[in-house]
Parts: C-alpha cells; structure tokens; sequence
C-alpha cells in the first residue's frame, strides 16, 4: 500500500515532456498545420512549441493522452465538431 502512495507521489510530480514532439510529428508524415490541427492548434503555435515554449498544461495533457494511446484520431477529431 506505501508502495502504491509513493508511485502516485511520484507520477504527479513527474513533468510531461514534449521536446521531441516535432520528431514525433516528422514520424507521422505531418506537416505542422495538420499535426497541430488536431488538437486545435495553429501552425504558429506549434511551431512555437517545438521551438521550446510551454506548452500549456491542457494541451500537453492531451498531447500525452494521445501519444500513451488512450484516445485515438477520431475522438480528437470528433470533439472539433
């Protein structure tokens, strides 16, 4: 059961890291507009954020979702609509 609380512990405290988020737009054969047009995005704004800016916390929230599996294209396609 400690073992349990420290791994939440340390799961909250672990940051989303998105700096190889450009490499995993490259491998998916995106440009920077349709990458980042999925979770609402503009180029711009991606663009910024694979040059190193925050990425706010909802967005790398989803980001993460995303990237682990737990929603797929079309539920980030369907909540645009």
């Amino acid at each position: 059961m400690i073992v349990h609380k420290q791994e939440t512990a340390m799961a909250r405290k672990k940051k989303l890291d998105f700096s190889d988020i450009a490499t995993d737009r490259k491998k998916e054969n995106l440009n920077q507009k349709d990458f980042w047009a999925r979770y609402g995005v503009t180029q711009s704004g991606g663009s910024r954020y694979e040059s190193g800016r925050n990425i706010p916390k909802p967005l790398a929230i989803l980001l993460w979702l995303h990237r682990s599996g737990k929603i797929a294209d079309k539920d980030l396609s369907d909540a645009q609509k």
